[in-house]
């Protein structure tokens, strides 16, 4: 007996604006119970795909159905802004049309599937960002779907988290569909690819383990480039015999059109290889110089059962020193970056005239109702040039058709991108990186750490990827669970 299809794309055909496309004819179906990774280039459309799974998009053409009426709920990237003033049980209560009498115990329930432990009066704001996804996964199972949908489920979490959270995935019964660039954690559970090209934007479907998929889809990319690398020597050839039989006559003549219609087939035969595996351009984030003590700290708030405590610490970051804070999920690292970049930190103190470049974890620090140029020119230093702005976005892959897009149209690995290069234009004297790798394409991320590790300037990192870490020479620790 075939086993029971629950999701299926029929010829989809989706865009944003006219002429230009996000899905071309998208065909694919997930199977009952299935756990599959939905993977593509930042910007592709993958959390298009979820919208249209959950009916928040309408296709142009085609047709998405889910079979049996089959119930959905979607574990999102990032905490919705307006969401920050409700407190945990009124957040809960969001998931349904009438509030249901037993919610305490629902909730209950749902926090223990994720190992959240927070009072359900305390703000959602006021969580830290490894709390608050934990906190989307719990609103998305209180609602028992038949299909969880999860996008970047591991931004923000620590390892205890997201090893919690694969040992979760993997004992799960439900379909399960799941957008990461975490490849390690991918990995672990996923069975099958649904792969969107953001080039053709056709879909391709692959079954295996995540590494396995991205081995084979790398070898046919090579089986590609083989391919047209004869195809062109062939063309180049026959194009030179075209050149010199079109200027005799007769005979030679009717043999130049002949050869000339042959290379036309030839370009016609020419593979449209997958730009994937596209990674940023290596870059360099050049740094205000500055003499001096460019960040004292005195002391720092740590949460402890739900509680900030005051610890006495000394901490000093100089030009070229590398401070990385340290702490499980809760403790308060962002809670401390966020109050050194405020200014409104009475025990820590940056030095005046020190230019900030601060990356936010949920990106609060872009204004989302500026053009993609308006938030890169903002950070433009006097004297830069809008022709060097665009080259050093092109090189994030930020193109010119993005330029007049708003950020808040963006998706979650472009304002990361877009993040960076404002960085990269600003010139700071000291870089605050809160989860630098959120959202970012795990093929960017051995770039950006090495502009990290090179830059000049002072710098404080939050991360809580090690392999990321490793590849960063820290002359400091300031570990918040241990103060």
């Amino acid at each position: 007996m075939a086993e029971e299809v629950i999701l299926r794309f029929d010829e989809v055909n989706f865009e944003y604006e006219h002429n230009k496309p996000i899905l071309d004819g998208a065909s694919f179906s997930v199977r009952k119970s299935a756990k599959v990774t939905l993977m593509g280039q930042n910007g592709a459309g993958k959390s298009s795909m979820f919208a249209l799974i959950m009916g928040e998009l309408k296709s142009q053409s085609g047709r998405v159905s889910v079979t049996n009426g089959a119930t959905i709920a979607t574990a999102r990237q990032v905490m919705a802004r307006e969401d920050f003033t409700l407190s945990v049980t009124e957040y809960f209560a969001k998931a349904f049309e009438m509030v249901p009498a037993n919610l305490a115990s629902k909730i209950s329930k749902v926090m223990i599937a994720v190992n959240l432990n927070v009072p359900t009066d305390r703000r959602v704001g006021d969580l830290s960002g490894g709390q608050q996804a934990r906190l989307l996964l719990a609103f998305a199972l209180i609602q028992n779907p038949d299909i969880l949908l999860l996008d970047e489920p591991t931004n923000n979490l620590d390892q205890a988290g997201i090893d919690h959270l694969i040992e979760f995935l993997v004992m799960y019964d439900k379909t399960v569909i799941v957008i990461s660039h975490d490849a390690d954690f991918l990995n672990c559970f996923t069975e099958g690819v649904i792969y969107l090209d953001v080039f053709t934007h056709k879909i391709e479907t692959y079954v295996g383990d995540y590494y396995s998929v991205v081995l084979e889809i790398a070898q046919r990319v090579e089986r590609e480039q083989r391919k047209n690398a004869q195809l062109k020597k062939q063309i180049i050839d026959r194009k030179e015999k075209v050149n010199f039989f079109a200027h005799k006559g007769g005979k030679m003549r009717k043999l130049a059109k002949k050869l000339k219609d042959e290379t036309a087939e030839l370009e016609e035969d020419m593979v449209d290889v997958r730009q994937e595996d596209r990674t940023i351009r290596e870059f360099s984030m050049p740094a205000q110089e500055i003499v001096g003590d460019i960040v004292k700290i005195k002391a720092v708030k740590v949460i402890h059962n739900h509680e900030p405590n005051l610890k006495e610490v000394n901490k000093i970051v100089r030009q070229r020193t590398h401070l990385l804070v340290t702490g499980p999920n809760g403790v308060g690292k962002s809670t401390f970056l966020r109050s050194l970049v405020s200014g409104k930190n009475e025990h820590a103190e940056i030095l005046e005239g020190t230019r900030v470049g601060y990356y936010s974890q949920d990106f609060s620090n872009l204004d989302f109702s500026q053009t993609v140029f308006d938030s890169l020119a903002s950070v433009l230093l006097e004297g830069t040039n809008t022709q060097a702005m665009r080259s050093v976005a092109a090189g994030f892959l930020i193109s010119g058709e993005l330029m007049g897009r708003k950020v808040s149209e963006l998706s979650e690995g472009q304002k990361g991108l877009l993040s960076f290069a404002r960085l990269a234009l600003m010139q700071p004297g000291l870089l605050i990186l809160d989860e630098p790798t959120n959202h970012i394409n795990f093929r960017h991320l051995p770039v950006i750490a090495k502009a990290i590790n090179e830059y000049a300037g002072a710098m404080i990192m939050v991360s809580h990827m090690p392999d990321f870490v490793k590849q960063i020479k820290f002359d400091d620790n300031l570990d918040l669970g241990k103060v």
